[in-house]
């Protein structure tokens, strides 16, 4: 009988490790997303390097996620959802630029703030936007040199 409750409670252990393993993995790939906050739309001639549950950072800080990418088919640009948190108010002449970590790290999207009076709204488009920069059209450009 005590073999049994001794399995019993190794069963348990176990499930709730397994638990915590997958609430743990879901919480920080960002799967599930965060309700609170708004809604900005930045479009970029090259999302390249960002997919959705991609951080959104001011000054270093995460702010935010991209919430939805997609292809608008008038313009051809990728179209960005970013949900930024409530709390962060962010003055309507504000940059959004799609950066990278490093030679090898990851990309985000970083937003430099302006100093507009005038903030945005949730649903408010981003005017000023920077794409990804191609690290193959930079060292093809400092290769072959600057000849148009």
């Amino acid at each position: 009988m005590s073999e049994a409750r001794a399995e019993l409670a190794v069963g348990a252990a176990v499930l709730a490790v397994a638990i915590g393993f997958v609430t743990y993995v879901v919480n920080s790939v960002g799967v599930v997303q965060s309700s609170t906050g708004y809604e900005l739309i930045a479009s970029f001639r090259s999302a390249e390097g960002i997919s959705v549950g991609t951080d959104v950072r001011l000054a270093g800080v995460k702010v935010g996620t991209v919430a939805d990418l997609e292809l608008n088919d008038a313009t051809f640009r990728a179209d960005a959802t970013l949900n930024i948190r409530d709390g962060v108010i962010l003055p309507d002449d504000s940059s959004v630029i799609i950066a990278s970590e490093g030679l090898l790290g990851g990309s985000f999207v970083e937003v430099q703030p302006g100093g507009s009076p005038i903030n945005y709204e949730p649903g408010d488009r981003v005017m000023n936007t920077q794409g990804a920069i191609s690290l193959i059209e930079l060292l093809s450009k400092f290769v072959g040199g600057s000849g148009s």
